[in-house]
């Protein structure tokens, strides 16, 4: 039976000589994995949209297992993103986030618009730090992680000084902090980001210009807030890593 989606590439992965196969986060179908037969070929017709990051329209031959890819029409090849290292860092860490944080074949529409927007703005001129620390909140409820933003996670308050408490899951307010010893100071503006990234629609986003500082916190609270409650180990990460601090040299 053969099926057509919208979808992206978040994965390939070579299979013999000339075959790849394919995983493909859709629209209709959520994450599912097809074989492209050929594609590694320079002049097969699934070479190109069979690429990394690419957005497309695929025809596949269903079944239980893997689908065979039969056809493809790429709308968009996200090109900046290939042709740009540190950007193919990003977008390489949001789709492996999106790749290992969902299960095959769940649809989620919600899920493939804000993967579609975070890879769009990554490929044109707006900040990847910000995308991807929007991005990574916005993925939190994915991965059934539930921070408290809003409130002191101890005591439910909503006005004071705050700070953020890995132990407490969320924001602690200045009352509070006798409950971790271990809680990490940051800025009013780093906890109002955290609250709008995780709130924030990925379509409103406009051009937004923040301190080398204040990024550093989000940074460090998101990444450090993933490994201690996802689960998940991104090789992404690593290259993400060292990106970022090639980017710092220069």
């Amino acid at each position: 039976m053969l099926q057509k989606c919208e979808g992206i590439v978040i994965r390939t992965n070579n299979y013999g000589e000339s075959n790849k196969i394919v995983t493909i986060f859709s629209r209709e179908n959520g994450k599912l994995g097809v074989m492209a037969r050929g594609a590694k070929k320079t002049n097969s017709r699934l070479s190109s949209v069979s690429q990394l990051f690419t957005y497309g329209y695929f025809l596949f031959q269903k079944s239980s297992g893997l689908g065979t890819l039969q056809q493809a029409e790429t709308i968009t090849s996200m090109r900046h993103i290939r042709e740009d290292l540190f950007k193919t860092a990003y977008a390489t860490y949001v789709v492996e986030l999106i790749d290992k944080g969902t299960e095959e074949r769940k649809p989620n529409p919600f899920l493939f618009e804000m993967l579609f927007q975070a890879l769009t703005y990554i490929n044109e001129e707006y900040d990847p730090d910000i995308v991807t620390h929007i991005f990574e909140m916005k993925m939190l409820p994915v991965l059934g992680l539930y921070p408290s933003l809003d409130k002191c996670a101890v005591c439910g308050e909503t006005e004071g000084e705050f700070s953020f408490s890995f132990k407490e899951n969320g924001i602690i307010c200045h009352r509070c902090l006798g409950s971790d010893p271990h809680h990490y100071k940051v800025s009013p503006q780093t906890i109002k980001l955290l609250r709008l990234f995780y709130h924030f629609d990925m379509n409103r986003l406009g051009k937004i210009s923040l301190k080398d500082s204040t990024k550093e916190e989000l940074k460090k609270i998101i990444r450090t807030y993933y490994d201690e409650n996802s689960g998940l180990f991104l090789k992404s990460r690593k290259f993400l890593d060292q990106m970022d601090r090639m980017k710092d040299l220069m």
